[in-house]
């Protein structure tokens, strides 16, 4: 017969499991609002085994908008819970991948078939981000980007936000630090600090 004082660690070890359990799902749960540089105040959930696409053929050469419950295919994070860093790959057939920052777009551009089955970058008809400062949807060509700023996000730091004038992005760096990239400078600039940037990475505190 098991003892009392078995049946009470019993006890407490199923409450735990049950705000364990409550906990994740709120963790899970899509969307919240983007509080600001901070975002909602969460870091990556992890990344999905594989994150389904989202198909709109009604405007297969538009961006759309964030579905609630897109995950980003680089690191798992819902991008609808950051607005202002969010990014968009659409292919012609009207299937899209919604990232949660540019960092993770430029990830997911530098090994498209590891983050979309069957796809290849060449199957991509157009690619948006999300101005920082609340402009809307630009064409990645078109964007310039703040490399190395204060400015935190879904990767916490390092998150590459975007504007649509070199001025714009010019005038964040001065408030927040870094420097200023059109986006094919910026594309060539990246693949040997690609590994460094790698989502989770920045997370980690110095030992």
């Amino acid at each position: 017969m098991p003892t009392r004082r078995r049946l009470l660690a019993a006890a407490a070890l199923a409450a735990c499991a049950g705000m364990g359990a409550a906990a994740w799902a709120r963790r899970e749960r899509p969307p919240a609002t983007d509080a600001g540089d901070d975002g909602p105040g969460e870091v990556c959930i992890s990344a999905p085994t594989w994150a389904p696409e989202t198909l709109d053929v009604a405007s297969p050469e538009r961006p759309a908008a964030v579905p609630a419950e897109a995950r980003c295919p680089v690191c798992g994070m819902y991008a609808a819970r950051w607005p202002r860093w969010a990014s968009e790959v659409r292919y012609a057939d009207g299937h899209a991948h919604f990232t949660d920052s540019p960092l993770c777009l430029f990830h997911y551009l530098q090994a498209v078939p590891r983050h979309a089955r069957g796809r290849q970058r060449a199957d991509i008809a157009g690619i948006w981000v999300q101005a920082h400062d609340g402009g809307g949807w630009l064409p990645l060509a078109q964007a310039h980007f703040v490399h190395g700023s204060t400015a935190a996000g879904p990767m916490r730091r390092l998150n590459l936000p975007a504007f649509a004038s070199r001025a714009d992005a010019a005038a964040f760096a001065r408030a927040h630090g870094g420097q200023v990239f059109a986006a094919a400078a910026l594309q060539e600039r990246l693949p040997d600090e690609l590994q460094r940037l790698a989502p989770h990475r920045e997370h980690a505190k110095p030992g």
